[in-house]
């Protein structure tokens, strides 16, 4: 078999070191993937910051094209030319690509991977791109400066999905409700349990985004009737999440009911009702937890919610072994 331009160039040593980038995005996956995978999602945020999509052509699937013209905002573009090689829905997708100068010959070929995964605050992307430079002198500049790029790029693709999820903006006026019920069993006591979710520093442990991703902003803690929690946070991409709860009925190791607006920086997407109860048995403890929320002037969780929750839970049981 012929051995391809890229396979002679990295044996020459050409080829840069990759670029590794993770990020969480406030959406489902379904909604990262699809920005990902339509062409009006890709001409919508695939471009640096001053510059812009012209024209995208996007067929997710392997052998589909992944194509593109990219320019400062008014032009003029440069086309790039490329193919999905790996296409596994809300989980994956790779593409190759060939960025072009403005004669068209090849200034470098890009490899991109993209895992998409579950996570607190929604969806994390990891991003791994590999480059093999077709002209050197002209390419080395432009990936020298691919991690700035891809940090705006993701900054808008953050806001393109926060709007698609209707987290953004208030163009209509609509209510939609939903309820879920969950439970864990731990091997801990009522008291232990009771513990993590009513006293401030062992709810620090599990309540909040992942290092790296996101930072504390505000956090203050009054478990009685009438009392309030708070916990604001900004994540990597600049959007504050906002969690504002009032506390109505407290029992302690048994039960607690409370009511907590949601914020996405200055837009309120959802009111909900909490009730969480505590039952022993054979020394372990389950935690069931019931939610009725109601979902604000078009925000779509479309179970999103209950997803972040069976996380939190998850990750409640593990500070329970510290």
């Amino acid at each position: 078999m012929p051995e391809t331009i890229e396979a002679k160039l990295a044996a020459a040593g050409a080829q840069p070191p990759p670029l590794k980038i993770s990020r969480t995005f406030h959406a489902r996956r379904a909604t990262v993937f699809k920005a990902w995978t339509t062409s009006e999602g890709v001409k919508a945020f695939f471009s640096p910051t001053t510059y812009e999509v012209g024209e995208a052509c996007v067929e997710p699937r392997v052998g589909g094209a992944f194509e593109y013209s990219m320019g400062p905002i008014g032009g003029p573009y440069l086309w790039s030319r490329g193919k999905f090689v790996e296409v596994a829905t809300d989980e994956r997708l790779v593409f190759e690509l060939r960025v072009n100068d403005s004669t068209g010959a090849a200034l470098f070929h890009a490899r991109t991977e993209i895992d998409f995964a579950d996570t607190l605050g929604g969806t994390r992307l990891d991003i791994l791109q590999t480059y093999v430079f077709a002209n050197p002198a002209m390419a080395a500049p432009m990936v020298a400066g691919a991690s700035e790029g891809w940090r705006t790029t993701l900054d808008k693709l953050e806001t393109l999905v926060v709007a698609m999820q209707g987290g953004a903006g208030v163009e209509s006026r609509s209510v939609v409700t939903a309820t879920f019920h969950l439970e864990r069993t731990y091997p801990a006591s009522a008291a232990r349990v009771w513990r993590a979710l009513t006293d401030l520093q062992a709810k620090a442990k599990w309540f909040g985004g992942d290092p790296g991703q996101w930072e504390l902003l505000e956090r203050s803690m009054d478990v009685r009737p009438g009392g309030r929690e708070r916990a604001y946070g900004r994540w990597e991409s600049g959007t504050v999440s906002k969690f504002d709860a009032v506390y109505f009925d407290v029992i302690e190791n048994e039960r607690l009911v409370y009511a907590y607006e949601m914020h996405l920086d200055d837009k309120k997407i959802s009111v909900s009702l909490a009730t969480f109860q505590l039952k022993v048995s054979g020394g372990k403890t389950t935690l069931s937890i019931t939610e009725q929320g109601a979902f604000l002037d078009g925000y779509d969780d479309a179970g999103s919610r209950e997803q972040g929750t069976n996380l939190l839970m998850d990750r409640l049981g593990a500070s329970l072994a510290d």
